[in-house]
């Protein structure tokens, strides 16, 4: 007999990766980092494949009857603030349109579908728009919160590696991923959550104050956005581990329904 059955069976769920756009010489390319791209094979044990940012000709129905879960990646790019009534981004400051377009309509329709979602740095920063929410464009000049900007002049290693603790609220996803009150993650990020989007849970937040993850309350599927990057060497990090096998456990349970029902 070739092959498993029953219980014995592993699925390895299909993970939709979301892309950023960008010039290369004379052409626009749709191009998603290798971090993340291992950090779900390695960490949630799925096949991921890159969605491009092409509005205007994919059906986001498709894609939902497609995928087993839906990762929003971070990126280098801010959201455009007038999709949160923001006021115009300071003169420099790298947006990402195509992006956009294609990301905040569909973490909207992966939640109400019941699509697990995970959302990172910039797609942590698209969840909470598409729900409603805003953002600080520039933490680092309020006045109320810690430096959470990397030092672009460090190695990799460093920019990434752990910079404060968060607080976990108990009785959401990251508790029942992490099990502890407190963990320690990195932080890469300039913007962050002003106000936070309607029917979003507070999951963990900064010494500061600043709401540092979030879940979907009463969402018909996993739906977690963190403003860290556990992607960053997934598998070296017990927390981020933990992030991942909860994630990858949910979009196995989503192919295995999607399975029965076929």
């Amino acid at each position: 007999m070739s092959g498993m059955s029953g219980s014995n069976q592993r699925i390895r769920p299909v993970v939709g990766v979301t892309a950023c756009t960008s010039v290369l010489g004379l052409h626009r390319f749709h191009i998603t980092g290798e971090k993340y791209l291992r950090a779900v094979t390695e960490g949630a044990e799925a096949m991921p494949f890159v969605i491009p940012a092409l509005a205007d000709v994919i059906d986001i129905k498709q894609i939902l009857d497609t995928v087993d879960g839906l990762m929003f990646t971070g990126s280098p790019s801010n959201i455009e603030p007038h999709h949160y009534n923001g006021p115009a981004s300071e003169e420099g400051t790298q947006h990402d349109p195509f992006r956009d377009a294609m990301t905040l309509p569909l973490v909207t329709a992966a939640i109400e579908h019941g699509v697990p979602v995970l959302a990172i740095c910039r797609g942590f920063q698209e969840m909470n728009v598409a729900m409603g929410g805003s953002l600080h464009q520039r933490l680092h000049e309020t006045g109320r919160y810690i430096e959470h900007r990397e030092d672009t002049t460090q190695p990799a290693d460093v920019q990434y590696g752990l910079s404060h603790t968060i607080h976990v609220e108990p009785g959401g996803l990251l508790f029942e991923a992490w099990g502890q009150p407190e963990a320690k993650v990195n932080s890469v990020h300039t913007q962050g959550v002003e106000r936070l989007g309607n029917g979003l849970r507070v999951e963990a937040t900064a010494p500061d104050g600043l709401v540092e993850a979030f879940s979907v309350a009463d969402s018909r599927g996993f739906a977690l956005g963190v403003q860290w990057h556990p992607e960053w060497k997934v598998t070296e990090s017990p927390f981020y581990s933990a992030i991942f096998k909860l994630f990858g456990k949910a979009c196995r349970h989503r192919a295995m329904e999607r399975e029965r029902t076929r």
